[in-house]
């Protein structure tokens, strides 16, 4: 596995600060996401950061992830990695949760019910774990009853979407998939997944203290 996982969520995009479910419609981020972008790529400059110099980045394909690593000044190192696309919405992609219970199924929750004509909750938890699984061959595993890893492995950052993050988050944790309801997750939020005792860990959640400037 690699020594951390850097996940880093999209800025904002109209759909997004709307409430609307964004799962493969390809929408651009605001002037506001715009800066979200920019400004996590200042704190990712600074320490303890210092630009990740010898970090691998992949980023989902889809555009509003694609922006933010290229503002966050990424970009350039970037790989697309298909197996970071959101969650396929299917009949629901572009509703917001409100409409769908007013209009569709009260008592709706996209954790327990799904999504009409879209990917199961299980798909994309599959994605997620294959994703995790081919790191772990790239990286290697972590020596045990350590926090340190090989000297060769190496932190991977990974720019991509709400409801993918936390499934991913969850199964690098080791829990079902369902637990990233648990893990609420903001527009353009830092957050590190890593290791204690040779274990994974969740270091550091939903941190968007570099977003106070933009509402100072």
């Amino acid at each position: 596995m690699p020594a951390r996982l850097i996940l880093v969520r999209h800025g904002e995009t109209a759909w997004s600060a709307s409430g609307q479910h964004t799962g493969r419609t390809d929408i651009p981020l605001t002037e506001e996401g715009r800066a979200m972008a920019r400004a996590v790529g200042a704190r990712l400059q600074r320490a303890p950061w210092r630009g990740l110099p010898d970090a691998r980045v992949l980023t989902s394909p889809l555009s509003r992830a694609r922006e933010t690593c290229e503002l966050a000044g990424f970009g350039h190192r970037a790989v697309d990695e298909p197996a970071l696309m959101e969650w396929d919405y299917g009949a629901y992609e572009g509703r917001t949760g409100v409409d769908i219970r007013e209009h569709d199924h009260p008592g709706w929750l996209i954790w327990r019910d799904g999504v009409p004509g879209g990917e199961k909750l299980s798909d994309v938890a599959a994605r997620a774990d294959g994703l995790l699984a081919r790191l772990a061959d790239d990286h290697g595993t972590p020596h045990p009853d350590t926090t340190t890893m090989h000297a060769a492995d190496c932190d991977v950052v990974l720019f991509a979407h709400g409801h993918l993050l936390r499934i991913l988050a969850a199964r690098w944790l080791g829990l079902a998939p369902e637990y990233g309801q648990r893990l609420k997750l903001g527009t353009a939020a830092l957050s590190v997944l890593s290791w204690e005792y040779g274990l994974p860990a969740l270091e550091i959640w939903n941190d968007h203290s570099h977003l106070d400037t933009l509402t100072a």
